[in-house]
């Protein structure tokens, strides 16, 4: 049996006198989707955190690709999400000052790509999710969904081995929504890349293997997403 990608073993984390993840455990496979669904407070996004070395668990481990993360210093947790994981948030997170390609640019840029060549895969990667023709616009030029489509050239432009999604959609209309979500899927179904989802919507949840729901910073068992 393959060995996962990405595990977490029994994670915990708390902020203050708050506790937000309670011996938290979840794995992920090379090429599979799982969508981690709850409601607001739940942990999900600190759980998310916590497996892609943004924040460090009080307890527990994170092991990627047979590395423990969680013991990792900061700026081999940096390198690390530079190199092997893209991330989508829901409001994009792009520079408005910056032009749609040279924001898709910054993650190759800051991992010393030179910019000639990191210019052509940028390029490249907004020609992949439609938005080529609005390479020179500004964020505050596009619609939602164009400035997510932008978003996940960004994250997509290092080819990661896994991506984190955090509420792709949530500032979305359904329909660009659904054109965001089947964008993920083709990529991940193209490359082979891992995908976690975090997300309260069911929608979302529909385009993931399995999903797994937490409550109150524990996660349930996992259940198959009926297709």
């Amino acid at each position: 049996m393959t060995a996962p990608l990405l595990r977490g073993i029994a994670l915990g984390k708390r902020f203050g006198l708050d506790t937000a993840l309670r011996d938290a455990s979840i794995e992920l496979a090379s090429g599979e989707t799982v969508a981690v669904r709850g409601a607001s407070g739940s942990g999900k996004s600190t759980l998310m955190h916590c497996l892609a070395g943004i924040t460090v668990p009080d307890h527990g481990e994170v092991h990627f690709d047979g590395s423990r993360v969680d013991r990792m210093g900061a700026p081999e947790r940096a390198a690390l999400r530079r190199r092997a994981f893209g991330f989508v948030f829901q409001f994009g997170e792009l520079i408005p000052e910056l032009t749609a390609t040279a924001n898709v640019m910054l993650p190759l840029l800051f991992d010393g790509t030179p910019r000639p060549e990191a210019t052509e895969r940028a390029r490249h990667w907004l020609a992949r999710v439609g938005m080529e023709p609005s390479r020179a616009k500004r964020p505050t030029e596009l619609s939602g969904g164009q400035r997510q489509r932008v978003a996940i050239a960004q994250a997509l432009v290092h080819e990661p081995r896994i991506l984190f999604a955090d509420e792709p959609t949530g500032a979305l209309d359904s329909l660009a929504g659904e054109q965001v979500m089947e964008l993920i899927a083709r990529e991940s179904s193209d490359r082979g890349m891992a995908v976690l989802l975090v997300t309260h919507d069911a929608r979302v949840a529909a385009y993931a293997e399995r999903e797994i729901n937490i409550v109150d910073g524990r996660c349930g068992a996992p259940a198959a997403v009926a297709q």
